[in-house]
């Protein structure tokens, strides 16, 4: 299972969500469902946007667990 840090790294770069939207050009809700949910599905070009308005890599914006998601 592949879960998704954007949450947690934006928040140690202090970006919020609407800043992260805005530095990204991604909507919003986009913005708000991966940073609450990260199993969410995203696509590759989101997730690119995202890594660089952040100032990482998108290998930086993933991490594998060996577990299913909390339900």
């Amino acid at each position: 299972m592949v879960k998704l840090l954007i949450g947690p790294i934006a928040q140690d770069k202090g970006i919020s969500k609407g800043l992260l939207s805005r530095r990204a050009n991604v909507t919003l809700k986009a913005i708000r469902t991966v940073w609450d949910n990260p199993y969410h599905n995203i696509e590759i070009h989101t997730l690119e946007k995202i890594a660089k308005a952040l100032g990482v890599t998108i290998c930086d914006l993933i991490e594998e667990e060996d577990s299913a998601p909390p339900q």
